[in-house]
């Protein structure tokens, strides 16, 4: 049974958090280094744009709940994501929501 995608409201919420996020965290580097979401399904893909590259951060999965995101780092020793990879520089910042998240990427992976 496929899994349902995250409705468009979430989608454009999230969109919003993420800019913020950037805003706050990135003061007037946005144009070289900044978070971005891309949705497949009940998944949203972290990654950010850094000085002209993609790289991808985590992947969280949409619960029906905007605080309880489930999580997945990308490891990039394995080039996937890693629901089961909680020893990684920031995973105590992850919280459930979006922003845990993105702190918790940045934390590993910094700029």
């Amino acid at each position: 049974m496929p899994k349902k995608a995250i409705p468009k409201e979430i989608q454009q919420e999230a969109v919003g958090i993420i800019e913020e996020f950037n805003r706050s965290h990135f003061r007037g580097r946005t144009d070289s280094v900044a978070y971005f979401a891309e949705t497949k399904g009940n998944f949203l893909y972290l990654k950010r744009h850094e000085f002209g590259k993609i790289s991808p951060v985590a992947r969280l999965t949409y619960t029906g709940d905007m605080k309880e995101w489930e999580f997945a780092i990308f490891k990039w020793t394995r080039e996937q994501y890693d629901p089961d990879e909680w020893f990684f520089p920031g995973s105590s910042l992850f919280d459930g929501t979006i922003e845990g998240a993105l702190k918790a990427g940045l934390e590993a992976y910094p700029v």
